[in-house]
C-alpha cells in the first residue's frame, strides 16, 4: 500500500508500554506497511544519578500509577529502582530485529516487563540478558553479539538524533492530556514525546503522538494511503468496529 510507519518509543516508557496492543493491532491489520521503530532513549547515560534513589524510585511508581490509570496496563507491585539508562534495553531491542519481527516483539515485551510486572528495570547487560534468555525462538548468543556491536550502537545513536529532531507538527500542540504528545523541551533538546506514530505515504505525512484512540492511528494510515487506491479491505473493515 506504500504505507510508511515510524514508532518514536522507548521500553522503559510507561505510555509504550500501555500503547502496545494497540500498536501490536496496528502492525497485524497494515499489511504491507513498512514499520520501522526508533528507540529515543527516555533515560540517558549523562544523566546526573538522583540524590535519593528510594524517593525517585517512589514518585516514579506514582507516575506510572497515574500512567495507567489511562492506559489499564499491568503495573508492578513494587518499582524497586528507576532505569539508570535506556541504553541496553534499546541496544538489545535494535539488535533482535535481525531475527526477525516476531522475536523483536516478544524481546521488546519482555524488557518492558522488568519495569512494569517485576519492578526491577533491565538497565544493564546482564538484566538484559536475564530478561529475555527464554524467548522462542532467540539466538541468546548473537543478540548479545550484536548489542555490544559498533554497528547497533551507532544504529541506536542514529536512533537519539532522530527523536530529537521532531517535526513540526508535535512542536505547538495544543491538545488536552492525558498525554497530548506534544514534543518535550529538555535541556539541551528537544525530542518527540514517546510514543510517536508517524504516517508516510502517496497522501503525505501524517503524525499521531502521545496517547491517542486507536481509530485516529487508522485515520492517519488511510489519509497517508489516500492516492493508493482503495485500502484493504481487512483492517479497513475492522477499524469500523
Amino acid at each position: 500500500m506504500g504505507l510508511d510507519v515510524v514508532e518514536y518509543t522507548d521500553p522503559a516508557c510507561p505510555w509504550a508500554w500501555g500503547s502496545e496492543p494497540k500498536f501490536r493491532r496496528l502492525r497485524a491489520e497494515l499489511t504491507g506497511a513498512r514499520w520501522r521503530r526508533v528507540f529515543g532513549i527516555l533515560f540517558d547515560d549523562d544523566e546526573d544519578p538522583a540524590p535519593d534513589p528510594a524517593a525517585e524510585a517512589a514518585w516514579y511508581a506514582k507516575f506510572i500509577d497515574g500512567v495507567t490509570e489511562h492506559t489499564g496496563a499491568p503495573k508492578a507491585p513494587h518499582l524497586s529502582w528507576v532505569a539508570r539508562t535506556s541504553w541496553p534495553a534499546s541496544l538489545a531491542a535494535k539488535a533482535a530485529e535481525a531475527q526477525g519481527e516476531t522475536v523483536a516483539d516478544l524481546v521488546l515485551t519482555r524488557l518492558r516487563e522488568t519495569t512494569f510486572v517485576l519492578g526491577t528495570p533491565a538497565d544493564d547487560t546482564e538484566r538484559v540478558l536475564a530478561a529475555v534468555e527464554d524467548v522462542p525462538g532467540l539466538d541468546l548468543a548473537a543478540l548479545h553479539a550484536a548489542m555490544t556491536s559498533d554497528e547497533i550502537r551507532q544504529a541506536v545513536r542514529d536512533d537519539w538524533r532522530e527523536t530529537r529532531n521532531p517535526c513540526p507538527e508535535v512542536l505547538d500542540i495544543t491538545a488536552p492530556g492525558p498525554h497530548s504528545g506534544r514534543a518535550k523541551h529538555l535541556e539541551h533538546h528537544v525530542r518527540y514525546a514517546l510514543p510517536t506514530l508517524t504516517f508516510t505515504g502517496p497522501g503525505g505525512r501524517f503524525v499521531v503522538p502521545g496517547w491517542r484512540p486507536l481509530g485516529e492511528y487508522f485515520d492517519a494510515a488511510r489519509a497517508a494511503t489516500v492516492h493508493s487506491g482503495s485500502l484493504p479491505g481487512s483492517w479497513e473493515h475492522r477499524r469500523a468496529h
